[in-house]
């Protein structure tokens, strides 16, 4: 996975406000067309009646979260591409804090569906200082469709259009993390087969309990976890 990342300040702004860069909403716009204006928790009301909604995700469309938690205002991402039915790629501003400082750009980084239905009303995102996915599960409201998909040519040209009064300060060293492991599965667990993430805590309640089973049986201890997982899984909602 690809991450480019650009801290973005207002050529005006004072040094007080350095950690104010660019928002979320400006280049999700940029990127897909979507004539929103406000601030992003405001997108999927605004949306009503004007643009098509749905929990499909497709390429060119907005990634709109409600406020939740510290983020206050919500958030929105322009969807880059699809790798599965749980996984698509997003590039989006102002959410990772890098260095100390907000407004960074960062493209084509994973977001993840955690949600039992496969709905996409729960996410999973790339979170950089991490280089790994972010713990918390986000609530979405789901996504915004574009009239007409921008070509990737129109989309450049609207960024570029964006940043050219901005200037791009000094940034920490990153390690950069390769476009190929957006191809990985998101889980590595017996749960990749339905795409749906068990809980660290679950993991662990099956593991003692497979603990516990191997000392009246023969089977060994990570037979016998796969065994648990599997079981948990068939229980399951389809999606």
């Amino acid at each position: 996975m690809r991450a480019l990342f650009l801290s973005l300040l207002l050529v005006a702004t004072p040094a007080a406000a350095l950690n104010e860069g660019l928002q979320c909403v400006p280049y999700a716009r940029a990127l897909s067309g979507v004539t929103i204006y406000g601030d992003a928790h405001t997108w999927w009301g605004q949306a009503e009646g004007k643009y098509d909604r749905g929990n499909d995700p497709e390429v060119g469309a907005v990634l709109a979260f409600p406020p939740h938690g510290n983020m206050r205002l919500g958030h929105v991402a322009a969807v880059r591409r699809i790798v599965d039915d749980r996984t698509i790629i997003i590039s989006h501003a102002n959410w990772s804090t890098i260095g100390g400082v907000r407004g960074h750009i960062e493209e084509d980084v994973r977001a993840v569906d955690v949600s039992e239905a496969n709905d996409w009303s729960r996410v999973r995102v790339w979170y950089t200082p991490n280089e790994a996915l972010g713990s918390t599960e986000w609530p979405v409201h789901g996504f915004i469709y574009p009239k007409q998909r921008r070509s990737e040519a129109e989309a450049r040209k609207a960024v570029a259009i964006l940043l050219k009064d901005r200037v791009i300060p000094a940034l920490p060293a990153a390690t950069p993390v390769r476009m190929a492991e957006a191809e990985k599965p998101a889980f590595k667990s017996a749960a990749v087969k339905t795409g749906f993430g068990l809980s660290g805590d679950l993991l662990k309640d099956i593991d003692r309990k497979a603990a516990k089973e191997t000392k009246a049986t023969s089977a060994p201890a990570k037979s016998v976890r796969l065994a648990s997982v599997e079981k948990l899984i068939a229980k399951l909602p389809k999606s």
